[in-house]
């Protein structure tokens, strides 16, 4: 399927503001993890009867002691939390708030480091999708110029692989960053069970709508230069066959005309003299000399 230079800017473009949206997106919610984390039941109290262990003593006979007979997972509570690149909360066993705190805290010793270079990874990322979309844009504004146009067009590809590359470094760093804290982060925070949210998956659908934006857009550039070989190539060979042309009917007719003008000479000397005048054979073409007399006498 042919598109047109035009059609191929706006398909980029597309892409490429798809990636912007989904990667702010991502960046700025919290559901990158997903999952729950076992906590101790609270004890009992007047306020709180359920989901709860009562420690106390019989009203009735305070020395007969109140013994809890759950056990297991009988004794602990499963609430969700929802982690993204800079927060993470989780539910509050005693309301219906959330309680949030830094990843960033949360991220062993080790391993910040790496996450504080996932999230200037993620930045630039960003900020290289807004350069090449500008790109684009202008782009698509001078689309009647085709030099310009290659030079937009050239540059929009380069920072859009750029911030293509730049994006999977980000995502493929905090996803091990995650993981390690899961073993070694805080005992308060450890998931019992864990995956990956829809935050998550719009960042991967970002890097793979940047990654299309890139190619489309180095397809573009490809075939735009391709064409234009093509069309200087056509133009400069119809030029050099119409100055073949024009040469060879130059010296065509210029010949024709100085045959002509000899003949006449000739026979105007032969008619004067009234005796035969030889003709030098270097100078002359009998076939053509030939052919005129024959036509003059037509």
């Amino acid at each position: 399927m042919r598109m047109s230079r035009r059609s191929r800017t706006l398909l980029s473009l597309s892409l490429n503001f798809f990636a912007l949206f989904f990667s702010i997106t991502a960046f700025i919610t919290t559901y990158w993890c997903v999952g729950t984390q076992r906590v101790p039941k609270p004890k009992c109290s007047k306020l709180r009867t359920h989901q709860c262990i009562d420690y106390g003593v019989n009203e009735t006979d305070p020395n007969k002691v109140v013994y809890s007979w759950e056990t297991g997972d009988d004794r602990f509570l499963f609430r969700q939390f929802h982690t993204g690149i800079w927060i993470s909360c989780e539910e509050n066993i005693h309301d219906e708030s959330e309680r949030c705190r830094s990843f960033i805290d949360l991220a062993p010793a080790s391993e910040k480091g790496m996450l504080w270079l996932s999230l200037v990874s993620e930045m630039l990322y960003i900020i290289l999708l807004v350069v090449g979309f500008s790109l684009m844009c202008l782009e698509l504004v001078h689309s009647s110029n085709v030099i310009d146009g290659l030079k937009l067009n050239a540059f929009a590809a380069i920072f859009t692989v750029l911030s293509g590359l730049l994006g999977m470094v980000a995502h493929v760093m905090y996803t091990q960053v995650f993981q390690v804290t899961v073993s070694l982060g805080p005992p308060d925070w450890r998931p019992y069970n864990w995956d990956y949210g829809w935050s998550f998956c719009m960042a991967w659908a970002s890097f793979t709508c940047c990654m299309g934006a890139s190619v489309t857009t180095l397809n573009s550039y490809t075939k735009t230069v391709i064409e234009f070989r093509h069309k200087r190539k056509t133009f400069e060979q119809s030029i050099r066959e119409e100055d073949a042309r024009e040469a060879f009917g130059y010296f065509r007719e210029h010949s024709v005309h100085s045959i002509s003008k000899s003949v006449d000479y000739y026979s105007s000397q032969t008619i004067k003299s009234g005796r035969k005048t030889p003709i030098p054979g270097d100078s002359l073409d009998f076939s053509d000399i030939a052919n005129s007399l024959g036509e003059e006498q037509c």
